[in-house]
C-alpha cells in the first residue's frame, strides 16, 4: 500500500500542496496542461525557491483578467514584491498579467448588504462545479475536485447560515480556487497514493482582513473544515492554513497523527509565499510503500468497562451511551441479559483507551444506577482504515474503507453523513447509502 504523509508544520494552502506534489515527482507539464485546458484565463508558473535554507517548489497562478484581488492589510502587496524579487533573481521578466497570491482566498456570501463594487462579479459554486465537471481530467480527479469544493462551500454556508447556493467567489478568487483545487485533484491522483496521512495542522495566529471585516486566525471557515482534526499554533501571527488548504486535507486524509511506518521513496517541499526568519515556510510530503507490519492487522490494547443494570429507567440508556461516546469511548453497546431473580437487565459495555478507563467509569457511576463497574484490558486487532469523501448529488459522504495487505476488504458510507442528507432532502436513507457506494465503486473503476 502506497502512503503519503503530509507535514503541516507551517500550515497548508492550495499552492503549497501542489508545490509539494511537484517536488515529489508529479509532472509540471501535466498541471500546466490541465490549467490551460480549463480555459479560464489563467496559467501556472512553477519555480524553485528557498525558504529559510530549504529548497522548495513554488507554484503561482497568473491571471490575465483585468480584475485583481485587493490586498488585505497590505499583506498582498508584500507578497507581490516578494515574488517580483524572486523572478528578478532568476533572471526572468515579471509578467504583466495580474498575479494573485493564494494565501488569502476566502469565498464571500451573496447578500444584499454586501452588493457593492468589489463583489459585483463572481462565480457561484454551481458555476464552478460545471467548469470542473467539464474539465479534461479523469473521472476520479473530477470527483475529488468536486468533493473539495463541496466541503469548502458547506463550511462557508454553515459559518454564514445561508444556503450553499448563496456562496460565491469573486472573479479573481474563483479562478485561483479552481486552479488550486483542480490541480490538487489531478496531482494527488497522479501520485498514485492509496492512503493519505497528515500531521497535526499548524494554523497560525493573529487576525486577517477578509471581505466582511477583520477575523481571527484561523478563519471561521478553516475552523469549520478542521473540525475533529488536531490543530495547533506555533505562535506565528499569520494565516498559515487557508480554507482551501483545510478543504484539501479534510477531503484526502484518513488519519492525523505521527508519521506512519513506511519506506520513503520520494519527498517534496511546497513553498508558501512568505519567507519567515524563524522556520521554513514549506509543506513537506513523503511518499512510499507501507512496511509489512503496517499492511496487516494492528494489535491494540483496550480497556473494557462493564456494568450489569436491572433497575434503571430504559430512557436513560440512550443518554448515557451518547455521553460516553462524546467523552472519548471507542465504542458503547448494550446487551440484554437475565439477572438474578429472573429480572431482565442490560449489560452496558464500553471500549476505551486504557488511559480513559477511570474517567469513563466515573461517568457510568454518575449517570447510571449501578453499584459496580468491571474493568479489564483486552487486545483487539484492527484493519488499517482510511476515509474517502464521495460527492453525491445531495452533498458529500465519507466512506469508511478497511484494508488487509493493501487490498480493500470493507467499505461503508458514514451513517451520520447519510442520515443528515436523507433528513435534509426528504429522501430514503437507503437511497443515499446506495448512491454513495455506487459513486465510490465508480471512482475505483474509473
Amino acid at each position: 500500500m502506497r502512503i503519503a504523509y503530509l507535514e503541516c508544520f507551517s500550515g497548508i494552502s492550495g499552492d503549497m500542496f501542489i508545490g509539494a506534489l511537484v517536488g515529489a515527482g508529479v509532472s509540471p507539464k501535466l498541471l500546466e496542461e490541465t490549467v490551460a485546458a480549463l480555459n479560464i484565463g489563467a496559467r501556472l508558473e512553477i519555480s524553485s525557491v528557498v525558504r529559510n535554507s530549504i529548497s522548495a517548489t513554488k507554484v503561482d497562478v497568473w491571471i490575465s483578467d483585468r480584475e485583481k484581488d485587493r490586498p488585505r492589510d497590505g499583506e498582498n502587496t508584500f507578497h507581490q514584491q516578494a515574488h517580483t524579487h524572486t523572478h528578478a533573481q532568476a533572471g526572468m521578466p515579471v509578467p504583466h498579467a495580474h498575479h494573485h497570491p493564494h494565501e488569502h482566498e476566502h469565498p464571500v456570501v451573496e447578500d444584499d448588504r454586501y452588493h457593492h463594487d468589489e463583489h459585483a462579479h463572481g462565480r457561484h459554486l454551481s458555476e464552478i462545479k460545471k467548469i470542473v465537471s467539464g474539465a479534461a481530467i479523469s473521472k476520479k480527479a473530477k470527483q475529488r475536485a468536486l468533493a473539495i469544493f463541496q466541503a469548502l462551500g458547506e463550511a462557508e454556508a454553515t459559518i454564514h447560515n445561508v444556503p450553499i447556493e448563496k456562496i460565491h467567489f469573486h472573479e479573481v478568487g474563483a479562478v485561483d480556487a479552481i486552479v488550486d483545487i483542480v490541480c490538487a485533484a489531478v496531482a494527488s491522483e497522479a501520485l498514485g497514493v492509496d492512503e493519505w496521512v497528515c500531521s497535526p495542522v499548524n494554523v497560525g495566529g493573529g487576525t486577517v482582513q477578509c471581505a466582511h471585516g477583520r477575523l481571527p486566525v484561523p478563519a471561521p471557515a478553516t475552523v469549520e473544515l478542521l473540525r475533529g482534526i488536531p490543530i495547533y499554533s506555533s505562535g506565528v501571527d499569520k494565516e498559515l492554513t487557508t480554507p482551501t488548504g483545510a478543504a484539501i486535507v479534510k477531503t484526502l486524509a484518513s488519519k492525523f497523527g505521527p508519521i506512519p511506518s513506511f519506506k520513503i521513496e520520494a519527498t517534496g517541499y511546497g513553498a508558501g509565499t512568505r519567507d519567515f526568519p524563524t522556520h521554513a515556510n514549506v509543506l513537506r510530503i513523503s511518499v512510499g510503500e507501507a512496511i509489512e507490519s503496517a499492511r496487516t492487522t494492528t494489535p491494540e490494547l483496550v480497556s473494557v468497562l462493564e456494568a450489569n443494570i436491572d433497575d434503571m429507567n430504559p430512557q436513560v440508556f440512550g443518554y448515557v451511551m451518547d455521553r460516553l461516546l462524546e467523552s472519548g469511548a471507542l465504542d458503547v453497546f448494550g446487551t440484554p441479559i437475565q439477572m438474578k431473580k429472573s429480572r431482565p437487565g442490560m449489560l452496558l459495555s464500553v471500549l476505551a483507551q486504557p488511559e480513559d478507563a477511570q474517567r469513563l467509569a466515573k461517568i457510568i457511576f454518575a449517570e447510571t444506577t449501578t453499584l459496580g463497574v468491571r474493568i479489564r484490558e483486552e487486545q483487539r486487532q484492527t484493519l488499517p482504515r482510511r476515509a474517502e469523501v464521495v460527492c453525491t448529488r445531495w452533498g458529500e459522504v465519507r466512506m469508511k474503507i478497511g484494508n488487509l495487505n493493501g487490498t480493500v476488504t470493507n467499505y461503508q458510507p458514514e451513517y451520520e453523513d447519510c442520515r443528515h442528507i436523507a433528513s435534509e432532502h426528504g429522501i430514503p436513507l437507503k437511497r443515499v447509502m446506495q448512491e454513495a457506494i455506487r459513486i465510490y465503486l465508480d471512482q475505483q473503476n474509473g
